[in-house]
């Protein structure tokens, strides 16, 4: 039997709440999808979404490990990098890439180390 690939979600890990927001809110434009604790006081887990790119970003221990590294394949890099760059956020100046290997990238670094490459392929 063929597999069938629907999705795949990341999971990254995140230390500290408010700075996870201001970075994938505020800055990559991600909206909250829902989050969940399993009482006040506890880690959060959430998931965060724009234009069909899912995100799961946890405090759990054990839930991903800083500095994890993946890559996410888009059209319209280009609007997407001024929309950034527009933003002047303090912490994250990305800019973009033309590998030898053809296509376009731009690689933005959370709070906590992981880095997303945003890809857009020449084809």
């Amino acid at each position: 039997m063929a597999l069938t690939h629907l999705r795949t979600i990341p999971i990254l890990r995140s230390f500290d709440e408010a700075k996870a927001r201001e970075f994938y809110v505020d800055f990559l434009g991600f909206k909250v999808d829902w989050e969940h604790r399993f009482e006040p006081g506890l880690p959060l887990y959430m998931q965060m979404s724009r234009d069909g790119i899912l995100l799961h970003i946890s405090e759990h221990h054990g839930d991903g490990s800083p500095g994890t590294r993946f890559r996410i394949v888009i059209k319209g890099l280009r609007d997407f990098h001024a929309e950034l760059r527009d933003k002047r956020y303090k912490n994250n100046r990305p800019g973009l890439e033309q590998p030898d290997w053809g296509g376009l990238e731009m690689t933005v670094v959370d709070p906590v180390g992981n880095r997303i490459t945003f890809v857009e392929n020449d084809n």
